[in-house]
């Protein structure tokens, strides 16, 4: 297994921003069971009780809403109740009623909680959950499609990362910004340096997306990311072939998410090499810039190094995008595999080439020394899409098992495009051992929700840095497990893994900013902390709980799912990252596309 450092990144001490909701004035206001008193609803007292109401704990669960034919599940702090009550908020009216569960310990977390389902209620409205003793729950709706809007925003979030462009008001509405970092002119860092182009020449290399909450632009971190994507449209083209997202792109005859896509695979072509298919690690100023907007840093930037983690990623990017774009523009899709298959020469020739961070920068490294995982995503997208069994392969694929991906961690995207296409492989494919590998792995993810008084399918290793994008990248794991075999169970975890990060969790928060009764309001990202508008920009999926604390912030614990802080010094737990809001993309997608067969 590798182990990898984080992602570091300089901090400077500064105020947060002031908070406009939440009920709070500044964001270390915000804390884990908070004293501030949610809204009492003037409803009928169903369920309620003459004994003082507790308000320093709530009763948890998706903030945004479930979905009318879907699982609806609430966590209950431990109260003298045996029951619960599910009130119409508009009428006053009880709806549905039942037995609240035992009472169980997360060891992640302090406090018992039990669950409360009342998955029978099915008509559509605005609820919420009452218990004796506690205030009442965030009110909720329930919809026959309650991600889309959701889907819509964290898609949108990549529009308000785009580098080289303004972003107009029309599109980008209170978040409308100056265009900064054309990267037309780009210096050859010394450690990326050849004949061709020597040490301080210039190349360009515009657009792509800013990394997170700084402005670099890494090819491993976009690897994962834009795969992500690119397998949203794959998978379910049908959704995504009218979703309009209100950027420049939308109404012409590809889907918005495409177009959006593209402009960091634009972006990603310029990092190649074109004299030998190699491909830069990433294109950064030398050290991290302060809280400012994108138009007005003006530091030099650089490309750095070439290394084999990042020619593979783009050899595996390239190789997908070269499929789900050709169906729009064949001479184009032609290019971006030919691409590939030279990035995969490269990766042949330089099997071993690990990312070294040279003295002189200190932005983001990615680093990774062990390509064994690379090397099988990069072969398996080239295999189905060429059919070329050489590919196949070089995968290896009965030495090497499953894993949840990551940006350092690639085998999970290897199996779930061969699920995929499993219909259309060759004959020298495994199907069974391509079934064994995903089922596999997600009925490990199964098992430790079950195991979860949660009921999320989270264990202490996953509390890193970046824990949401790892429960989103479970989630997505077991979505692939029911693409494969129609088992519903699956869908019902993945389900669990959203209401997670969407406010069933210890710490009280929905994690995507402009959603929920308590979104991030401080994210660490610069656009957000420097534009003068107090909400942040909206649809991103803050990182979440990490005990690891690195960056010497205020935290309200150190249990591994409560050590967070919606803070701007909290890079750690409050930052945003392109990696982490792709599986939320799939994942909300996926689930909108499967309520709507299975109402």
């Amino acid at each position: 297994m590798k182990t990898f450092s984080p992602h570091a990144l300089a901090v400077a001490c500064c105020a947060c921003l002031a908070l406009a909701a939440c009920g709070s004035n500044n964001a270390s206001d915000q804390t884990i069971n908070s004293s501030v008193s949610l809204p009492v609803s003037s409803a009928p007292d169903a369920g309620s009780s003459s004994s003082v109401i507790n308000t320093s704990d709530r009763i948890l669960l998706n903030q945004v809403g479930f979905a009318a034919a879907g699982p609806k599940v609430a966590l209950i702090p431990q109260v003298n109740a045996a029951t619960f009550s599910v009130i119409n908020v508009a009428t006053g009216a009880e709806v549905a009623s039942g037995e609240i569960g035992a009472y169980q310990q997360w060891p992640y977390a302090s406090g018992p909680v039990a669950q409360a389902d009342f998955s029978e209620l099915d008509a559509p409205g605005e609820y919420l959950v009452r218990v004796a003793g506690l205030a009442d729950s965030d009110t909720f709706v329930v919809a026959e499609d309650p991600y889309r809007e959701l889907n819509k925003a964290v898609i949108k979030a990549y529009y308000f990362n785009r580098a080289s462009t303004a972003l107009e008001p029309q599109y980008a509405g209170d978040w409308a910004r100056a265009g900064g970092h054309p990267d037309t002119e780009v210096r050859i860092h010394p450690s990326a340096a050849s004949a061709a182009r020597p040490a301080e020449s210039v190349i360009s290399s515009p657009k792509g997306w800013y990394d997170a909450g700084d402005y670099g632009k890494y090819i491993v971190n976009s690897g994962i990311s834009t795969y992500t994507l690119l397998a949203a449209l794959e998978h379910y083209p049908e959704l995504y072939a009218q979703r309009e997202l209100n950027i420049p792109e939308s109404g012409d005859n590809v889907p918005d998410l495409l177009d959006e896509t593209l402009w960091n695979v634009d972006w990603m072509l310029t990092m190649q090499d074109p004299a030998d298919g190699g491909v830069y690690h990433k294109l950064t100023t030398k050290n991290f810039v302060g809280k400012v907007m994108p138009a007005d840093t003006h530091e030099p930037r650089y490309v750095v190094q070439k290394g084999t983690a990042a020619t593979l990623n783009f050899a595996a990017v390239m190789a997908a995008a070269s499929r789900v774009l050709e169906p729009y523009d064949a001479a184009r899709a032609s290019e971006l595999l030919t691409a590939a298959e030279r990035a995969w020469q490269w990766a042949g020739q330089n099997p071993s080439t690990a990312y070294e961070q040279p003295d002189d920068v200190s932005t983001g490294a990615y680093g990774d020394g062990e390509f064994s995982d690379e090397f099988a995503w990069a072969a398996a997208e080239l295999y189905i899409s060429t059919g070329n069994d050489d590919y196949y392969q070089a995968i290896k694929a009965e030495a090497i098992g499953n894993q949840v991906p990551s940006w350092s961690q690639s085998l999970g995207l290897a199996w779930m495009s061969l699920a995929a296409h499993a219909d259309t492989l060759t004959a020298v494919a495994d199907k069974a051992l391509i079934n064994q590998r995903v089922t596999e792995l997600a009925d490990t993810i199964l098992a430790a929700g079950n195991e979860s008084a949660y009921g999320v399918s989270m264990t202490r290793p996953d509390f890193v840095w970046g824990s949401n994008g790892v429960a989103m990248n479970r989630a997505m794991m077991l979505v692939q497990a029911y693409r494969l075999t129609g088992e519903q169970n699956y869908m019902a975890g993945a389900q669990a893994l959203l209401d997670y990060v969407l406010g069933r969790n210890p710490t009280e928060y929905s994690f995507v900013t402009g959603f929920g009764a308590r979104p991030p309001m401080d994210i660490h990202h610069r656009p957000s902390v420097a534009d003068n508008v107090v909400a942040p920009v909206p649809g991103f999926l803050a990182g979440g709980p990490y005990s690891g604390q690195q960056d010497d912030c205020d935290y309200p614990s150190d249990l591994p799912a409560e050590s967070y802080v919606d803070h701007w010094c909290s890079y750690s737990t409050n930052e945003i990252t392109i990696n982490w809001n792709a599986p939320l993309v799939y994942v909300s997608g996926a689930l909108e596309a499967y309520y709507s067969v299975n109402d």
